[in-house]
């Protein structure tokens, strides 16, 4: 049980590093309406850009905001695709996280560039987990204040009323296209600033480290949702949610390495997860409309007319 309370602390950290890359996710496939599978290329870009700029002697603040720049660039490329050439939105993001694949391995040199604390002086680390937890609060924090306030503007209205409905925004004068671009470009520059934290935060970037992030980020959003869904529905509580359902994830994994369950079956847990949430909705309409339930609950709602 010591084990599991010391291991505790790093798989916070963790959460918290992917909840950013969460909180990407979420505004593609929640408030766009976009599955986007660039995310698995664009947070390693966001890993590879700030180590080698770290390395290179650049200072951690303008590193990660340059990671943040290749992440929209990396999301701009998808939206272009999608929104002027016409390509599926889910073949546009497999079309540009193949493209990184390459674009990422030249950025870094090498499939793996180690990145120690005790060499550069990293924002996060985990050698010092209470540290690496107060700073991504607080990064996490700002980033979920910030986006609320976005999506509070003007531009950032439009974005959602194209989520919503699109063809009513094109009529009311929105330029769809425009916004998909900004969404997908926003949403993957999360996705790099998630990227950019994790690779200090583990001490290294590899070629393979996004593979799968995106069933871990959809993971993230469904189980964030399922917390918060009956506490209320305002924007900066499902953000928030999201950040706390990464965490859920990463400690359920602990807890699962823990009980000595193979570890190789994770990610299936995880798309297991993430059909279930995504497919109950469905199939409770499906049930509701069977013609014994639709009987019994007209019987029913018919007997409470008459009690009343």
């Amino acid at each position: 049980m010591q084990d599991l309370l010391n291991a505790l602390p790093g798989a916070v950290a963790q959460g918290l590093v992917w909840g950013l890359l969460a909180v990407g996710v979420f505004i593609t496939f929640r408030v766009l309406g976009i599955a986007d599978l660039t995310v698995d290329g664009s947070v390693v870009t966001g890993a590879a850009v700030c180590t080698t700029l770290i390395v290179a002697g650049v200072s951690v603040p303008l590193a990660i905001t340059c990671a943040f720049i290749a992440g929209c660039a990396a999301g701009s490329i998808t939206g272009a695709l999608h929104v002027y050439l016409g390509i599926p939105d889910i073949l546009a993001g497999i079309l540009t996280q193949m493209a990184l694949w390459s674009v990422n391995l030249k950025i870094i040199g090498k499939a793996n560039q180690p990145l120690s604390s005790r060499t550069y002086p990293l924002l996060v680390s985990q050698l010092n987990k209470p540290h690496a937890i107060l700073i991504l609060l607080l990064f996490t924090t700002l980033m979920i204040a910030v986006l609320y306030a976005f999506f509070g503007t003007e531009l950032g209205c439009a974005l959602r009323a194209v989520g919503s409905n699109a063809a009513m925004s094109r009529a009311q004068g929105i330029n769809v296209g425009v916004m998909k671009v900004l969404g997908l470009s926003l949403s993957n520059g999360i996705v790099a600033l998630s990227g950019a934290l994790l690779c200090q935060y583990q001490g290294f970037t590899d070629i393979n480290m996004g593979r799968g992030a995106v069933v871990i980020g959809l993971a993230a959003v469904v189980i964030g949702e399922a917390l918060v869904s009956r506490i209320g529905h305002n924007f900066a509580l499902k953000l928030g949610g999201v950040t706390a359902g990464a965490v859920v994830y990463y400690l359920v994994y602990q807890i699962i390495i823990f009980i000595g369950m193979d570890t190789d079956l994770l990610k299936m847990l995880s798309a297991l997860v993430v059909a279930v949430f995504l497919g109950a909705p469905y199939l409770q309409k499906k049930y509701k409309t069977l013609p014994g339930v639709t009987h019994l609950r007209k019987a029913g709602g018919e007997e409470s007319d008459g009690n009343a």
